[in-house]
């Protein structure tokens, strides 16, 4: 279980690094789309180049970030059962949904879209849009991704199952600080204080 959770803890700073490199195509996308949009109002010039690396920036942000979103529990959830649960029979309707539906849906999309991106790759595919880019680092963003979501999925699985065997506490709960709920009300408190 060790080696395993040695694996587990390789794979969220991997995702954990990619993730933080996302943020950084978040602001080259803002200031691409900005520039853009300036230029097109400005000069009334427009190019199909621009508005591509505007949606490869995009798909690399939602792709890749995949699996940063499972490994901070930010995917989206239903709890309206599971939530009244224990967090042992939580963590047990995680590990059946990652066996039985994260792993073989991300396995094979990343299955499936390997040779999309090879075809691209080998053919030099380049946009049917005028001036358009070359194709091929957008098909790879989805085996790309998909890969990294498979990783973090079994990551997971790794430590939902140590913490079901008793090995490691909860990993779903995570030490977050005070919500800004309570930031607010305790400023709110110490203005009260100091104005007495």
């Amino acid at each position: 279980m060790k080696a395993l959770l040695a694996l587990s803890r390789g794979i969220d700073a991997l995702n954990e690094r990619v993730g933080k490199l996302a943020y950084w195509l978040v602001l080259a996308a803002v200031l691409v789309s900005a520039g853009n949009a300036g230029i097109r109002y400005a000069f009334n010039m427009s190019s199909n180049a621009w508005l591509e690396i505007q949606w490869y920036l995009f798909s690399a942000v939602f792709l890749l970030c995949s699996g940063y979103a499972l490994l901070h529990n930010q995917h989206v959830r239903i709890d309206i059962i599971s939530g009244r649960l224990s967090r042992r029979a939580q963590a047990w309707i995680d590990i059946l949904g990652t066996i039985f539906f994260l792993m073989p849906m991300a396995l094979l999309i990343l299955w499936l879209s390997w040779p999309v991106f090879v075809d691209a790759y080998t053919h030099n595919e380049v946009s049917t849009n005028a001036g358009g880019l070359i194709v091929w680092p957008a098909r790879l963003l989805l085996p790309a991704g998909f890969l990294l979501l498979t990783l973090q999925g079994a990551s997971e699985l790794i430590k939902r199952v140590a913490f079901v065997c008793g090995v490691i506490s909860d990993p779903a709960t995570r030490d977050e600080g005070p919500s800004a709920e309570a930031l607010l009300a305790e400023e709110i408190r110490k203005a009260r204080g100091d104005a007495a």
